[in-house]
């Protein structure tokens, strides 16, 4: 019996490793996409920058979990996971549009703007992982 319950824990690690590195692989190309530095606004107590990255990050891993329980394999699961990044660049972007000083607005420690991202990211990323839900 426990060996049969088991027999799932390879394909567990290696989604859940693969999940991991995503998320790690987000956060560096989205910090450095982002002309705030989120993580020194996180080390100086500026809560707009966790609000910020945190959701956005939450709005990444959403999708990347629809990936991992719906994709065919581990490339499957890959290559959605690197759409999902592509699309929460673009929700950057586009959040953009409505506050065009969004990111100097966070630094300086405001909350709407980090507010408006952070759910900007979450709502993009619900969308992703329900299409992913072919």
């Amino acid at each position: 019996m426990v060996m049969q319950s088991l027999a799932g824990l390879p394909a567990f690690v290696a989604y859940f490793c693969l999940s991991a590195f995503a998320i790690i692989v987000y956060l560096l190309i989205y910090t450095r996409i982002t002309p705030h530095n989120e993580f020194d606004l996180i080390r100086k107590n500026v809560p707009g920058g966790a609000i910020a990255l945190g959701l956005s990050m939450l709005g990444f891993a959403l999708p990347v979990a629809s990936a991992v329980a719906h994709s065919a394999d581990i490339v499957d699961c890959a290559i959605w996971s690197v759409i999902a990044l592509v699309v929460q660049i673009i929700v950057y972007f586009v959040a953009r549009i409505a506050v065009p000083e969004m990111s100097r607005r966070i630094a300086a420690g405001e909350l709407a703007p980090a507010i408006w991202l952070g759910l900007a990211s979450v709502t993009a990323g619900l969308l992703s992982a329900a299409s992913m839900s072919w």
